[in-house]
């Protein structure tokens, strides 16, 4: 696969990943490199990158805990004592192997140990792969509250290595699927397309789309890194999606569900949004749930939620002047930014999105 190059890095598939951070770990003056894991990639996925992975530098490892829960700043302070601890210092390099919570919390810890330190993201999931540990957004969750601390600032590189994809269980697959169904939805009617005659979720079909996911998201991030115009279109479905998430992961009577399993809710809720405000078509709508509904089973949503989700959605980062920002359709491939929705409208789109499994 060809590498994708961004403005300030690149991304590199396979082999020619390894072949590029050999080269940058043994031209640039590093002091020290530190692999930050969690408890799934250190067993499964550690192995095999330090296997392809050359260098005469001391290697430490920092290992947290897996898990959205521990996206937080009470891991970004055990990571940065360790850092301190293991005498980390300005030239030092952070390697994040793991998920979008690793490279999210790894990219924000690099960037605010000593001022910034440098860092690379090898993401093992395929929602990494397509989404989190490209452009340069990183972060962490306060409390309930999605990705409200952190800041924008890319790595050196990113290294997407496809057979990752072999160590994880089907329901990760299918949360990255997510992803990529969304970049059609807002970017390539033509991408979207290629979904159509998927009718199961293995790797050899998705290692095939996963670099014009990658493509993609890198095109849109680089015309605009500061998300201030076309950028924003990558949160379609994010917005009802995490509200949905962080009610989900913060009720103990709900099932949690994975970050691609709330986003896929929220493009549905999202596209019904669009059929009712900005004209997405019947048709677009109904191909849109036929193929959410076929990947993605129900979400533990009822009536006696509505409310406690709609009060999460005051704390959206896109939202501005106290009003809920959405980005919704038009059509296939064309967003709208900016859109303003009511709260009964709102919950019409629970409603529709419950009625679409019965």
């Amino acid at each position: 696969m060809t590498t994708i190059k961004a403005k300030d890095y690149a991304v590199y598939f396979n082999s020619e990943g390894y072949k590029a951070i050999n080269k940058y770990v043994s031209g640039t003056n590093i002091s020290k490199i530190f692999i930050l894991v969690d408890t799934n990639t250190h067993d499964f996925c550690l192995p095999l990158f330090l296997s392809e992975f050359e260098t005469h530098l001391d290697i430490e490892i920092i290992e947290i805990e897996a898990g959205e829960i521990n996206k937080n700043i009470d891991t970004c302070k055990g990571v940065w004592e360790a850092l301190s601890e293991l005498e980390a210092d300005r030239k030092a390099l952070l390697i994040n192997l793991g998920g979008g919570v690793v490279t999210d919390l790894g990219g924000f810890v690099a960037c605010t140990y000593q001022r910034g330190i440098k860092y690379i993201n090898v993401p093992t999931t395929l929602l990494s792969m397509v989404d989190a540990s490209v452009g340069g957004k990183t972060g962490v969750d306060l409390g309930v509250l999605k990705n409200q601390v952190g800041v924008i600032s890319n790595g050196d590189m990113v290294i997407v290595d496809d057979r990752f994809l072999n160590t994880l269980p089907y329901e990760e697959l299918r949360s990255g699927l997510a992803e990529m169904f969304k970049h059609g939805l807002i970017y390539s009617k033509e991408y979207w397309g290629k979904f159509k005659n998927l009718t199961e979720i293995n790797t050899d079909k998705l290692s095939a789309l996963t670099w014009e996911s990658v493509d993609i998201k890198n095109k849109i991030v680089t015309q605009d890194p500061r998300e201030e115009n076309i950028r924003k279109t990558l949160n379609f479905g994010h917005t009802l999606g995490h509200a949905v998430e962080s009610y989900f992961l913060n009720h103990h009577s709900k099932s949690m569900l994975l970050h691609g399993e709330a986003i896929a809710a929220g493009m549905l809720m999202e596209a019904f949004l669009s059929y009712k405000t900005t004209k997405l078509s019947k048709s677009d709508l109904e191909e849109i749930a036929e193929f959410i509904t076929r990947f993605y089973p129900q979400a533990d949503l009822h009536l006696t939620d509505y409310k406690s989700i709609i009060d999460l959605l005051k704390y959206d980062k896109k939202n501005s002047h106290g009003k809920i920002n959405f980005v919704l359709l038009e059509e296939i491939g064309q967003p709208v930014l900016d859109c303003n929705v009511d709260n009964e409208l709102i919950e019409h789109a629970f409603d529709f999105y419950i009625n679409c499994y019965k």
